[in-house]
This record gives C-alpha cells, sequence and structure tokens, in this order.
C-alpha cells in the first residue's frame, strides 16, 4: 500500500491553497481557516480521524485534517524497516539484538510514558530496567515527523547507527498502537495564535524562567533584533514553527544519519577481507532494496553515501598501482552496488530533474582513476572484439561464422534481461509476495504464485508470457564468451538467476505455446541464436539454458525438446580442436589450460554438457530412436573422459532399476560409452583407471554373457595387460557374476575359457606383472596351467626379474608343487647378485626360503643350489647363516624327499665345504674392505663382526689356526691404526 504522502501528491495534485499551507506557520501567511481544504471523501480516508479527542474538534477543521493526515507513521513494519538492516528471523522466532524487539519489548513492558504530541512533534520517556545492582535509566525521546514518515530522532542515550534506536522504536510502537492515549495538541504557532499580549508575554517569560540558563542568552539576541526595525528578523512574515510540518513541496523522506552510514561503510570497507564485514555490506544493499521497494527517496541518499566511500576505499588506489585485480569479494560487492544504481535509474517513480542529477553523479564517478572497471582489474585493457577465423563439443563451413553480438545480455554489466524480466514478474504477483523474487531479500525463498496480468494497449498478451519470452531471448542469444574469470563466472551466474526465476514459474497451456513458438525461433534464429546452425568458435554454450527448455518442452512437444537439445549439444571451442571422439583429457588439464587460457570456466561448461546429455539419456529411456540420437551427439561433441564415464554410469543406473526390468537399449548405450572411455584413457592413465574398469566389467555383466566375452576377447584395445588379468579375468569370473549371469555349465566353461585365454595372452605380454594371476586363473585346467608355467620359464630367460620368480615359486609351493619351485628359485637366484655389503638386501628373505626349500628336498637338489649360491651371494653374514641352516638338520625332511638322510652334513665334507670356503673367504674379503675406509666410531661394530667370523672360521677343522693366522696379517697390515689392533687383541689374544 502507498504512503499515504505519495498518495496523495499523485491522486490529488496541490492547489495554491494547498501550496501555501505547507509553509503557512513559517511564512505567516494567516489564519487557520486559511490553511489545507481537504475534500470529504480525503477526510473519511484520513487515519484515525475518529480518534482526535473532543478537545482537539474544537480546533478549526482545516487544521484537523492537515495535521491529522501528515500524521505519525501507521505502519510498525515502517518502523521496523528503520530498526533493522534487513534482518528476517525465522517465523515465530525474534532476537533480542534487534532495536525493534527490543523497543516492543520495552513497550510491553509498559516503560513508555509521558507521551505528548505537539503539532508533527512526539516526545516521551522511556525507562529501562538498569542490569544487577543498577539503577533504572530515564532516556527522553523526540520525534519529528512529516507525511507518515519520521523526518529526525533525538534520544538521551546517544546511540548512532543506521537504524533508530530501541528507545526511538518504543515509542513510535506507542505512538501507532495507544493512539488514544497520546495527548494531541496543536503546533505551537496555532496555540500561540490564540493568546492576547499579556498571554504571549507571560508565557515567554515562563519559559525563559524554567529554562534560563540554556535560553536566556538566544532570547536577547532575538528580542534585539526584533526591536530592531530593519533587521532581517522583521523583514519575514510570520515565524518559524519545529511543530508545524513541511509543505508539501518540501523534500519528503524518512530520517537518515548520513555521516553514520559514512562512517559505517569505510569501517566495513577496510575490515573488507573479513566474511562479517561482507555480510553487513549485503545487509545495507537490502537495506536499499527495501527503500526502493517502498518508493522512499532515501534508497538513492544512501546508495550516494555508500557509493562515494566504496570510490574512497584505499585498496584501489593500492591495487591500480600494483596493477593487480579486486578480490572476489570485493567483485561481487561493486556488481551490487551497479545492479542498484540500474534500479534507481531506471524506476519509472523518480523525477527527471533526479535522473539527471544521478547520471551527473554517475558520470563524476566514472572519470575518477580509482573507478573499477567491470571486470575489476586495472591491467585489463579491455576485450578483442576480433572473431577467431582459425576454423576447421568439415565442422563449421555451413556458412558465415561471424558473430553479431560481442556483448550479450545475459552477464551484461547492467543485467538488462534480469532488470526486465524482475519487473515483468513482479507485476504478476501480490504486493506482499514481492520479496520472494528477490534472492537477498531473506534468508529463505518462497515459491511465487504468478497470474497472467494483461498488458495495457496489447490484447492477448500477458506480463507473465512476456518475462518468459524474454528471458529465453537473452538466455538464447549467441553471443562471445567475455575476457577474464570474473566476467565469465558472471555469465554463469546470471544465467543459473535467470532460470531459477523461470523455474518457479508454473507453466500453463499459455506459457506452453509461448516455450514453443520461442523453441522454434532459437532453431531457425541464424547467426542471431545461440541454437543456430552455424556458430562462433568462441560463442557462450547453450546448456544451462536447453536443459530448462528440455524439461520444460518434454511433456508437451517432445519432438521440438530433442531437436532443440541436441542442437545445445555443441562446445564450438573444442569442436575446433579435437575432433569427434578424440580425447582431450580431463576437463581442467594442462591441455586445456594452454590451449584456451582465456577459457577460465570451461570445465564448467563442460560440465553443463554432460548434465543436458544425462537428462537427455534420462528421458529417452524406452524410446530406442531417440537414445541412439543422443548416443551420437554425445560420442560427437563431449570430449572428456571423467564426463563420458559419468554419463555412461547414469545410463546404466537408470537403465536398472530395482523394481524393473533392465533397458536393454540404454543398458548397451552405457556400455558403449564405457568401452569408448577405455580407449581413450587407455594411453593415458589417470587414477580413477580401476573404478573404470571395474564399472566397465559390471556394466557388461548387466548386458550379458555376449557383452562380457566380447570386452575379454577384445582386451587389447581397452585394457592395460594388468587390468585385464587383475581386474577383468578375475571379476568376469567370480562366484558373484556367475550367478549373476545364471549360466549353465557349458556356458560358464566357455567364460571359463575365455578368461584364461585372456589371462596367458596378458601374461605374454607382461609376464612380471600378469604370470602369476595367469597361473591362479588357470589352476583348475591342466592345459592352461602348464602353458602358463612355461610361459614363466620363457620370461626368465627373456628376463623376468628375480623378484617375480620368487614370487612365483612362493606360489608353486603352496600349491604342492615344490619342485616346480626350486627350479623357478633356481633361475631366480641365477639372476641375483648380493654385494659384501648387503647383509639388509631385499632379497635376503628369498633367498633364506630358496635355500631351506632345496634342503627340505633331499641332498641332491641342496647340491645343485650350493654353486648358484656362492657365485650370487657375496655377503659374509648371509652364507654363514645359510651354512649354519643346513647343519642343523640332515636334508631331505620334506615330504618329496627321496630318503631319510641318517645325520646332518658336515660342513667340512661335501657340499657344504665349499660353502664354508666361500663364507670364510668372503669374511677376510669384507674385513679388508671395512679395515680400508675405517673410522674410530665403528670400531666396536668391526670387532662384533670379527666376533661373527671366527664362529665361521671354527667350523672347519683347522679354522683355529686359518683365524689365527687370518688374525695375524690383520695385525701387519693394518699395524698404524694402534687403538683398533688394541682392541683385536684385548678380544681375540
Amino acid at each position: 500500500m502507498d504512503p499515504p504522502a505519495a498518495k496523495r501528491s499523485r491522486d490529488c495534485p496541490a492547489g495554491p491553497e494547498e501550496r501555501d499551507a505547507g509553509a503557512g506557520a513559517v511564512r505567516g501567511r494567516g489564519r487557520p481557516e486559511a490553511l489545507l481544504d481537504l475534500s470529504a471523501k480525503r477526510v473519511a480516508e484520513s487515519w484515525a480521524f475518529e480518534q482526535v479527542e473532543e478537545r482537539f474538534s474544537r480546533v478549526p477543521e482545516p487544521v484537523q485534517k492537515r495535521i491529522v493526515f501528515w500524521s505519525f507513521p501507521r505502519s510498525e513494519r515502517e518502523i521496523c524497516m528503520y530498526s533493522s538492516l534487513g534482518y528476517q528471523p525465522p517465523e515465530g522466532e525474534h532476537d533480542a539484538r534487534v532495536p525493534f524487539t527490543r523497543g516492543l519489548h520495552l513497550l510491553q513492558s509498559g516503560a513508555v510514558d509521558r507521551v505528548l504530541q505537539v503539532g508533527f512533534h512526539l516526545s516521551g520517556n522511556i525507562r529501562e530496567p538498569g542490569g544487577p545492582g543498577e539503577p533504572e535509566r530515564l532516556y527522553h525521546v523526540s520525534i519529528s515527523f512529516d507525511r507518515c514518515k519520521i523526518t529526525s530522532v533525538s534520544c538521551g542515550c546517544d546511540n548512532r547507527d543506521l537504524f533508530y534506536c530501541a528507545h526511538v522504536v518504543a515509542l513510535s510502537l506507542y505512538r501507532i498502537r495507544h493512539a488514544r492515549q497520546v495527548e494531541l495538541r496543536l503546533p505551537i504557532s496555532e496555540t500561540l495564535s490564540q493568546m492576547n499580549r499579556d498571554q504571549l508575554q507571560k508565557f515567554v517569560q515562563y519559559l525563559i524562567s524554567a529554562h534560563h540558563t540554556e535560553v536566556l542568552p538566544t532570547a536577547q539576541r532575538l528580542a534585539d533584533e526584533i526591536l530592531l526595525l530593519g533587521s532581517e528578523i522583521n523583514l519575514v512574515h510570520g515565524a518559524p514553527d519545529p511543530t508545524a510540518g513541511a509543505g508539501i513541496e518540501d523534500a519528503n523522506c524518512w530520517h537518515l544519519d548520513e555521516e553514520q552510514i559514512q562512517e559505517q561503510v569505510k569501517q566495513l570497507l577496510s575490515n573488507g577481507g573479513y566474511y562479517g564485514a561482507s555480510q553487513q555490506l549485503r545487509s545495507m544493499f537490502c537495506k536499499v532494496r527495501e527503500m526502493l521497494r517502498m518508493r522512499d527517496s532515501n534508497g538513492a541518499r544512501m546508495l550516494i553515501l555508500m557509493t562515494e566511500q566504496f570510490l574512497q576505499d584505499p585498496r584501489l588506489a593500492l591495487w591500480r598501482q600494483q596493477g593487480a585485480g579486486m578480490t572476489d569479494k570485493c567483485r561481487q560487492l561493486w556488481d551490487e552496488l551497479g545492479a542498484l544504481w540500474v534500479c534507481i535509474v531506471l524506476s519509472p517513480h523518480c523525477k527527471p530533474e533526479e535522473r539527471t542529477s544521478w547520471l551527473q553523479l554517475l558520470s563524476k564517478w566514472d572519470k575518477l582513476d580509482v573507478c573499477p572497471l567491470e571486470e575489476g582489474n586495472y591491467s585489463f585493457d579491455g576485450p578483442s572484439l576480433q572473431p577467431t577465423v582459425a576454423l576447421s563439443p568439415e565442422l563449421l563451413q555451413k556458412g558465415s561464422t561471424c558473430i553479431t553480438n560481442m556483448e550479450g545480455w545475459v552477464g551484461h554489466p547492467l543485467d538488462p534481461i534480469g532488470c526486465l524480466c524482475r519487473a515483468l514478474l513482479e507485476a504478476c504477483h501480490l504486493e506482499e509476495e514481492t520479496l520472494a523474487i528477490y534472492p537477498d531479500s531473506g534468508p529463505e525463498r518462497r515459491k511465487v504464485a504468478y497470474q497472467h496480468v494483461p498488458v495495457p494497449g496489447s490484447p492477448g498478451e500477458s506480463y507473465l508470457a512476456m518475462a518468459l519470452e524474454v528471458a529465453l531471448l537473452g538466455l538464447g542469444q549467441q553471443r562471445a564468451l567475455p575476457e577474464g574469470l570474473y566476467a565469465q563466472d558472471k555469465v554463469v551466474r546470471n544465467e543459473e538467476q535467470l532460470l531459477a526465476l523461470l523455474e518457479e514459474v508454473e507453466l500453463d497451456e499459455r506459457l506452453v505455446q509461448v516455450l514453443r513458438k520461442q523453441a522454434g525461433q532459437l532453431l531457425e534464429g541464424g547467426p542471431f541464436s545461440g541454437f543456430g546452425e552455424v556458430l562462433f568458435r568462441e560463442s557462450v554454450p547453450m546448456h544451462t539454458c536447453a536443459r530448462y527448455l528440455f524439461t520444460a518442452l518434454l511433456p508437451h512437444d517432445p519432438d521440438l525438446a530433442y531437436r532443440l537439445a541436441l542442437r545445445a549439444m555443441r562446445l564450438p571451442i573444442l569442436e575446433t580442436a579435437f575432433p569427434a571422439g578424440e580425447p582431450h583429457g580431463n576437463p581442467l588439464d594442462s591441455i586445456v589450460s594452454n590451449r584456451f587460457p582465456r577459457w577460465f570456466i570451461l570445465g564448467h561448461l563442460e560440465t553443463r554438457q554432460c548434465e543436458l546429455a544425462s537428462a537427455m539419456l534420462t528421458a529417452a529411456k524406452g524410446d530406442p530412436k531417440w537414445l541412439h540420437a543422443v548416443l551420437g551427439s554425445i560420442q560427437q561433441n563431449i570430449h572428456s573422459p571423467a564426463l563420458l564415464f559419468k554419463l555412461a554410469q547414469d545410463a546404466c543406473k537408470t537403465a536398472t532399476p530395482a523394481s524393473a526390468p533392465p533397458d536393454t537399449t540404454l543398458l548397451g548405450i552405457a556400455l558403449e560409452l564405457g568401452l569408448q572411455v577405455m580407449q581413450m584413457t587407455l594411453n593415458t592413465m589417470t587414477w580413477r583407471r580401476r573404478e573404470m574398469v571395474r564399472w566397465l566389467v559390471s556394466c557388461a555383466t548387466e548386458v550379458g554373457l555376449q557383452a562380457l566375452m566380447n570386452i575379454m576377447q577384445n582386451w587389447y584395445s581397452l585394457f592395460t595387460p594388468v587390468e585385464a588379468a587383475t581386474i577383468v579375468a578375475v571379476t568376469g569370473t567370480t562366484h558373484a557374476t556367475l550367478l549373476r549371469l545364471q549360466l549353465d555349465a557349458p556356458r560358464r566353461e566357455e567364460l571359463w575359457a575365455c578368461a584364461r585365454t585372456l589371462a596367458l595372452q596378458c601374461a605374454m605380454k607382461d609376464p612380471q606383472n600378469c604370470a602369476l594371476p595367469a597361473l591362479t586363473l588357470c589352476e583348475k585346467n591342466h592345459a592352461a596351467f602348464e602353458a602358463a608355467y612355461q610361459i614363466v620359464l620363457d620370461a626368465a630367460a627373456g628376463g623376468l626379474g628375480h623378484a617375480h620368480l620368487f614370487t612365483v615359486a612362493r606360489y608353486m609351493e603352496h600349491r604342492g608343487l615344490p619342485l616346480r619351485a626350486y627350479k623357478l628359485a633356481t633361475l631366480a637366484l641365477a639372476q641375483l647378485s648380493i654385494a659384501f655389503n648387503q647383509d639388509s638386501h631385499p632379497a635376503v628373505n628369498d633367498v633364506l626360503w630358496a635355500c631351506s626349500l632345496s634342503h627340505s628336498l633331499g641332498r641332491h637338489e641342496l647340491s645343485a643350489i650350493v654353486p648358484l649360491i656362492i657365485r650370487s651371494i657375496h655377503c659374509a653374514p648371509m652364507l654363514s647363516d645359510i651354512l649354519r641352516r643346513w647343519t642343523l638338520s640332515a636334508p631331505g625332511l620334506g615330504p618329496l624327499g627321496a630318503r631319510r638322510a641318517a645325520k646332518p652334513l658336515g660342513a667340512d665334507r661335501a657340499p657344504l665345504c665349499q660353502l664354508l670356503d666361500a663364507a670364510v673367504a668372503a669374511y677376510i674379503t669384507t674385513s679388508h674392505s671395512r679395515l680400508t675406509h675405517i673410522s674410530p666410531r665403528h670400531y666396536g661394530d668391526f670387532i662384533e663382526f670379527l666376533g661373527k667370523a671366527r664362529e665361521t672360521f671354527l667350523l672347519a677343522p683347522d679354522g683355529h689356526l686359518q683365524f689365527a693366522q687370518f688374525l695375524e696379517n690383520l695385525k701387519q697390515t693394518y699395524k698404524g691404526k694402534k687403538k683398533l689392533m688394541l682392541l683385536v687383541r684385548e678380544r681375540f689374544g
């Protein structure tokens, strides 16, 4: 509902008497009967006229009408608006910190008394309880108002902020809720006019006497001027009256503390890096929006003050000096500032002179050096408007590739489409639902019920249909992607905001016809349309808009919906770089970043493209015609393996609902997309490959036996040998897979045979990684197992490492094939070389296991492995450890031993005597090697090493003499190391 003053100035233009009445008390133009003369209808409409006290009715009627009509604010909502910064608590909740809530509590607790209204001036006392142990505090509040607006406030609490204090709120609410209890007095000038000379003199003297310390100097000065005949005060008729209100032509706006606004914005900008500061500035922007919706002229005043402070932000000069860009938070705040200026300048309710002054201000600010550019980057030289002509989601030669709109309407700094669409939508719902179409107006957005409102002078047109049409015109416009990350991000955000508005509109038959008409025009729109046949290489893709149109049109015109969505699947910037089906890696990989360095949102655009494709696949379930059409479009236009894989997963999930039979066509498409992903990423391994491979096997299982066998038979074009042997073959033959396929015995064997063939092929390609999986898979088939074993033997000669051979050898022993395990162990030992100082070599445990295996098989196998041990191992402690293990028990104790030996082998007899000699020689060689560069801190370790050497020497019959001779040799050779030799003598003599 319009404020009374606005309604009056619009419906009842002021006449000469009315204009005079507004300033009559100031200019002294006469008596009460010369004041405002309203019609009977206006009197009936005036607020609370019946509530005026009987004594007030004695005042001349025109004065009564003027005071009542231009009376106090009649809505608590208006008071609330100026006592909080756009705060809207959840329904049923109140925040005690909000001044309005505190003022309401004071009113309800009876804290307001001695309320007096003199003309257009309200005063009263507020008694606020003190804290624990503190006395009650008394605040005197005075409020001036005019035409249902508070124009100034004063409170003893001296609170200065952007909103009224709780005491002003309490007094205001008292005046609204308890109007009958408020003492009403005429403006003081009207009361004085009824006094004679003696009464006036008595009045003045009593007033001076009551406040002589404050007003006596002022009273004497005024008296001097009045007594001076030619003074300025005597040249003016009448006298000022602060209680008489303003003239109708005077400024008509609420009280606003301009200095406090400037100070608070300055402080918040200085803390711009903090989240709370940005939120408070956004709340102030919301306050401006609320003022504009209330048609309060303070909105423009407040925005001017904020803009001036924004331009004085010291960071602007610093960023300009450094050639750096703004922070994202600061850019967003400047965006909101600009959007509000658009609302103000384009407001149909502003006066021409106001608009002129605002434009002059904007022009003045724009010329300032610190005024930021739209992109917010001072080193930005502006976009290049020349289209790229290096043209091949043979591709674009159907016609000219020029673009007519380098600067699009959606994402434009002034947001013309968004402003127009919101304005048209606002005309289509009830006044109290206005807030719902402004995303920043509250914590929760309510769905708005729109209705068709006819357009005057245009039969058949409605504002709601026009809003839909305008939005689609902007969204479907072919336009170049702007330069700069922030500008591109703004394009995305504007699209999403527009579509969010459209999604709230419930489509009826009338709107569906608009959709169909616009969709058809977009398809036939040529270079003006983003859905036209020919696209500019750097056009903004239409994926987001197309998804909305597809979903909206599908129930009404499926053919048109699919044709539009398929046309929108294109991503021209990639079509000119990658032929259909050719991969370009992940959405944000280095290739894309290097080739398209200014397409900062390319990954986001590709994701939107994938979402459109997924929506079509889901909708086309059960319709083979459209499913294959969508598949062809996906394969031609989507180049990211990660997104193709997501599409494949979505299609498989949609095709296999839990409570219904699978859609075989859609399932086949999911498998085909999965196969394409496998081919694209075969040579560009990603961390998701294992997940992709497992999913593909699962999808093929859902399709059926033949699909699973096909991927096994053609594995070399889809998988690496390791993937095929360890994932595909194994997963494809698990018990769960066999149960899912429900195969009979012959078909099950056929699948097993296919898996074994795959495993053998993989083992031949990559024996190091695939030999063991192949052996495991072929265990139940003798011929296949033998073939796998032979592959391992052949690979040993071709470079299969000792680590892999030992692994396979251990597997053979575990499977109860010790002779084969022994054979593979000897092949591994033949490739092994452990130096004298490698006593912690990773193969130590494997060597000890091989020695244990040979000892368990018998003396013959032990004798055969001894030369390999001597040739491969030069580490003395390892040799002595092996020798000691072999002397503890007799060989041939294993299950396949030829016969049980009578007693353990002696270290001085064949074949162990050769190992003993090798161990002794290794100790001698290692000792000389260590002594060459030994340091004193290692003397203790060397003494311990000699102790182990003596234990090995003593295994020989003449070991004592050999060790003594060895020590003597050391003493003579290294006699310069006196301290070390002293330690040797102390330990060994």
